[in-house]
């Protein structure tokens, strides 16, 4: 008789990739902040694996472990067994939520991110009002005025441009430097409507039906898009994802850096930051085409920003359900900002953003910003 078939759990046929060997624990933000092998992926990954076994079982105490994992992935760039390991985290948190629910705060905002509308209200609301509100109430920065959508100029190419949830509020300004840079190239863009949040916020968070279902109303808004531009780094890979095969799904700043050479920037006499987002570094990989752009600006000097523990501490929602503790990993990189003298800090990663203008009075900018205030004209 043939032998029966048997399923092997695919959280633990993930971890059975990784060997052991320890080589991700410097690379991990957690590890270097606590010094704790249950806050390093190898460790993560053997309570995992044991919960999904059913040789340990799951405790609050091995709980806040998982939650405390920012999802970084700079694991997986110095893995030599090619441990995959942001679809093991994934796994673990869908296992997780189904048996603990998430916390009452968490799930006001992921609800909230299913509704695009309810949320651009809401965020409009605060914008209002922000002057009025008490300093425990700001959580966020104040987000911008809306802005007037310019004309678009003749072009011998149209590409899409992915929005997101709440960068639909807060990235008006990048938007309108996209589209000057890609007026500067012969191109113009769209905005489809129907778009949703891209889903990463809901499938980190083990929600994974909820990302499933707004993967597929983007799948549709993009339906007739051969090329999609994204702008925020922690998007990118779950818009990536959703569309279809034939669709190229591109950070901007690596499509611009394909036709650099038809951009001219005038001289710019000024010292900025460069923060380098976890997501943009370990899955995006657009950091080249970011710093390739940024020396054709003549005169700009660029301090990039390394100090603290390798993130920001931004991590989704962790700024918002956890945010003492993710102020504790943004405060060496706002020590290092204020030190450096630069006048203003660039990343290109909406939450990160939004995080470290929490703690600082330098603006903060989509590096597309100052890109496009330094074209040429």
């Amino acid at each position: 008789m043939p032998e029966p078939v048997t399923s092997v759990d695919p959280l633990v046929a993930l971890a059975d990739r990784c060997v052991q060997c320890g080589l991700c624990l410097p690379a991990c933000p957690t590890y270097r902040h606590d010094g704790l092998e249950s806050e390093s992926p190898r460790g993560r990954i053997a309570l995992a694996r044991a919960w999904a076994l059913d040789t340990v079982d799951p405790t609050p105490a091995g709980d806040v472990h998982l939650d405390h994992c920012l999802g970084c992935r700079s694991c997986e760039s110095v893995c030599p067994a090619g441990v995959e390991f942001g679809a093991l985290l994934v796994e673990a948190r869908v296992s997780q939520r189904l048996r603990r629910p998430p916390p009452v705060r968490q799930r006001v905002i992921e609800a909230v991110g299913r509704h695009p509308r309810l949320l651009s209200a809401g965020l409009a609301t605060y914008r209002r009002l922000f002057a009025a509100l008490p300093a425990r109430m700001r959580r966020l920065p104040r987000p911008p005025a809306p802005s007037t959508t310019l004309p678009a100029p003749p072009s011998d190419e149209t590409v899409a441009v992915f929005v997101g949830c709440v960068a639909n509020s807060y990235e008006p300004p990048a938007r309108d430097a996209l589209q000057r840079l890609c007026a500067a190239i012969g191109v113009s863009l769209v905005i489809p409507a129907g778009q949703h949040c891209c889903g990463a916020l809901h499938a980190h968070a083990g929600d994974r039906a909820a990302a499933e279902t707004m993967g597929s109303a983007n799948r549709a808004a993009f339906a007739r898009a051969s090329t999609v531009l994204t702008l925020a780094t922690g998007c990118h890979d779950s818009v990536r994802h959703a569309l279809t095969g034939h669709q190229t799904v591109v950070d901007a700043l690596d499509y611009l850096a394909t036709q650099s050479h038809r951009l001219r920037f005038r001289e710019r006499r000024e010292r900025v930051a460069l923060h380098l987002p976890c997501t943009q570094r370990n899955v995006v990989r657009s950091v080249p085409a970011l710093r390739r752009l940024l020396a054709q600006v003549p005169g700009l000097e660029v301090v990039e920003l390394d100090a603290g523990y390798g993130c920001c501490g931004a991590a989704g929602l962790q700024m918002i359900t956890g945010p003492e503790r993710a102020a504790s990993y943004r405060e060496p990189l706002i020590d290092q900002l204020h030190a450096s003298g630069a006048t203003r800090l660039l990343s290109a990663n909406i939450g990160c953003r939004l995080h470290l203008a929490g703690a600082s009075t330098v603006p903060v900018e989509h590096p597309l910003e100052l890109l496009a205030s330094a074209l040429a004209h």
